[in-house]
């Protein structure tokens, strides 16, 4: 069975986040979309931990329901530390396989800083002793880094990074299975680094508010069980991961280099050759996930190994709607028929991937349906994010093309072809 899975997101407990993301709007956001399993986010947090406790049903599979939702256990920790005379700070995904574990990960982790302070905690552990930690704990556990890219807390962030996996976990390296490539960066210019063969690439939506979840997401052919799901991962079986769900990278907020209080954007090559700094105030520029992939990369673009997980580019339908109704996304009109196509079609998902053109144009509009179709066909243009800020993109023109092309589908292997 064809199950989506999104692994990475945030609870009401956490900073910036909607008060909306508790388990009955997860739940009834993830029946609208057609996510099969869903992050809980925020283990750590004492009293999300109680809520989750008292809400969610076990199953034998190592997974938890809600109204017919599959649930996992998962928490982004910040690991704030010293190493090699700098200051890491990267952002680590946890994945647990029961509420037992989970009660022992978090006397451990306790040790370390304030698990109530935030559904995302800060912790004074460096990432290599915490996968040794959790592994004594259960092998079951899994550790990802999380949005690896990103400028800030992340495994290669640019300023609080490192150059490679095994300077960051050492000998626990063995360990990790999967990186998630963020928003700003897809498979492709994760391709580049050979260093990340031995992995899988992951991709989640690290939403802060129930509509943004499955924006990003991974799709396996699997029954929802956590020990297989971990097995995937650990095994590299691309017979049952199927493909991943991707923001276009240049929509991301960390694509390109640049300097929001300039309103300065800057390929990688622009940003080399003025030193790395504004051109406006003169001061150095946030290096983008693009330039950083350049720095480490070791492959040519445009190089594709083998065995590889295909990928889709996607943009959220209602994200479609709103431009093509020329509305912005959220408004009473926009939403009313994001839930109309949602409910008469299946789901975001379905709409999205499966329902043919001639039966989703008798369900709404022409300029709609044709959205869809050119998101499907990779036709859009994209004034790439920067510094914090999202990309624009539009899907009816009025953008520069992005960087990297989009406008022909990004067909990484036969297979993919087959999705639409």
């Amino acid at each position: 069975m064809r199950l989506i899975a999104d692994l990475h997101l945030h609870s009401k407990y956490s900073r910036a986040t909607s008060r909306e993301m508790d388990v009955e709007n997860m739940a009834r956001w993830c029946k609208i979309k057609g996510i099969s399993i869903v992050g809980t986010g925020d283990f750590t947090h004492p009293v999300w931990l109680r809520e989750l406790k008292a809400k969610l049903k076990p199953t034998d599979r190592g997974l938890y329901t809600h109204a017919g939702v599959h649930f996992m256990l998962t928490v982004e920790v910040s690991n704030v530390y010293p190493q090699g005379g700098r200051l890491r700070k990267i952002h680590n995904i946890l994945f647990c396989p029961s509420f037992e574990v989970a009660e022992r990960i978090n006397a451990v982790l306790g040790r370390f800083g304030s698990l109530m302070a935030d559904g995302r905690p800060t912790l004074t552990l460096p990432s290599d002793k915490m996968v040794e930690y959790l592994m004594e704990i259960s092998p079951d556990c899994m550790v990802i880094p999380a949005h690896a890219w990103t400028p800030w807390f992340s495994l290669f962030g640019s300023n609080s990074g490192f150059d490679s996996m095994e300077e960051c976990f050492g000998a626990q390296l063995r360990h990790i299975a999967a990186v998630e490539t963020g928003l700003s960066s897809d498979p492709p210019m994760n391709w580049r680094l050979k260093q990340l063969d031995p992995v899988m690439l992951v991709s989640n939506s690290d939403a802060h508010s129930p509509a943004k979840l499955g924006r990003e997401a991974n799709v396996f052919d699997a029954d929802p069980d956590y020990v297989e799901l971990m097995r995937i991962l650990r095994e590299k079986d691309t017979k049952k991961f199927l493909y991943t769900i991707e923001f276009f990278p240049e929509e991301g907020k960390y694509h390109y280099d640049g300097h929001r209080n300039c309103n300065t954007r800057m390929t990688p090559q622009e940003a080399k050759a003025a030193g790395n700094l504004c051109p406006v105030c003169k001061r150095p520029v946030t290096i983008g996930v693009m330039h950083r992939v350049e720095d480490l990369a070791d492959r040519p673009e445009g190089y594709a190994p083998s065995g590889r997980v295909p990928y889709r580019n996607l943009i959220p339908l209602e994200e479609i709607i709103a431009e093509a109704m020329g509305a912005q996304v959220g408004t009473s009109g926009v939403r009313e028929e994001y839930f109309k196509l949602c409910a008469r079609l299946g789901s975001e998902f379905a709409v999205l991937l499966d329902v043919p053109l001639a039966e989703i144009a008798k369900h709404t509009t022409a300029r709609i349906t044709d959205g869809i179709r050119r998101v499907r066909e990779g036709q859009v243009s994209i004034a790439p994010g920067y510094d914090g800020t999202y990309g624009e993109i539009h899907i009816f023109g009025g953008a520069a093309p992005a960087t990297a092309p989009t406008d022909a589908p990004k067909v990484v292997q036969p297979a993919q072809t087959s999705l639409f």
